[in-house]
């Protein structure tokens, strides 16, 4: 409660980063970040918590850090925020040229291919992020997460009250899908590819009679493909983009399954 109380303060008054010790602060909570032992966003009974005060102690982290020359071989970098480190004692493969910043937490075992993890973030066990994938700021990605070459998760940090993108345990997320804007993704559940989701966008399940509209999430165990509907403009009638719930991951498939067995369970041509 006191790293919180100083975090407020600060938010209210920015003169108070001036003293040492709400730097010092702020440091901490950054640091508590990175080793996973603080986190933006948490599981919350059947929802999730999204911690305001950790989001403003990243903004404020970056007024009170210096610009610094980062050299890695021939290559040269110029920012505030220096990058992660000690991948090997935390069992976590990084393949040239995945970049991570310092303030993200990678637990063991994942893979981190050609991509780019931002500050907040939290990357969960098992996870494989693949080549040029992005996980935004503050983004949640759970436990043996796949997401695929290009996806984005997009990153949130102001507003304040904005949820983040979050990715539940054991979700496949296909080649260049987008997710953004607080979008939730249910546990197990499949994306197909180029799947975009904001938080305005329709996600419509059609294996019913009837279809029905979900906003913002995804149930656990939906497989989802791209689709679009009609809608009346004053110029006329077009296709908007959409999302579509085609079936349900079956309880016998692998939860390790390829995107085309999973699409190919609910007869969709790939």
């Amino acid at each position: 409660m006191e790293l919180k109380d100083i975090v407020e303060k600060a938010w209210e008054n920015r003169e108070a980063l001036n003293d040492k010790d709400t730097q010092i602060a702020i440091k901490t909570i950054i640091d508590d970040l990175d080793q996973g032992k603080r986190r933006v966003a948490e599981p919350d009974g059947d929802g999730w918590k999204v911690n305001e005060w950790l989001k403003k102690a990243v903004i404020l982290y970056f007024p009170i850090q210096k610009m610094s020359v980062i050299e890695v071989g021939p290559f040269e970098f110029h920012d505030k925020m220096k990058l992660k480190t000690g991948y090997a004692a935390k069992g976590i493969r990084v393949v040239p040229h995945a970049v991570a910043r310092y303030g993200a937490y990678i637990s063991k075992g994942v893979v981190l291919m050609p991509s780019y993890t931002n500050i907040g973030a939290y990357v969960d066990e098992g996870t494989m992020v693949d080549t040029w994938a992005t996980v935004g700021s503050c983004a949640q990605i759970g436990r043996n997460v796949h997401l695929s070459g290009g996806v984005g998760v997009g990153g949130v940090l102001e507003p304040i009250q904005a949820a983040p993108v979050i990715v539940e345990d054991g979700a496949f997320i296909g080649s260049r899908c987008i997710l953004v804007e607080g979008v939730r993704v249910g546990k197990e559940a499949v994306l197909g590819a180029n799947v975009t989701l904001t938080a305005s966008s329709k996600i419509i399940d059609v294996t019913g009679p009837e279809p029905v509209e979900y906003k913002g999430y995804v149930p656990e165990r939906s497989v989802v493909i791209p689709g679009s509907y009609t809608k009346k403009f004053p110029a006329g009638e077009f296709q908007v983009p959409c999302a579509l719930i085609i079936g349900k991951r079956k309880a016998s498939t692998d939860l390790k399954t390829s995107l085309n067995d999973a699409l190919r369970e609910n007869n969709v041509a790939v």
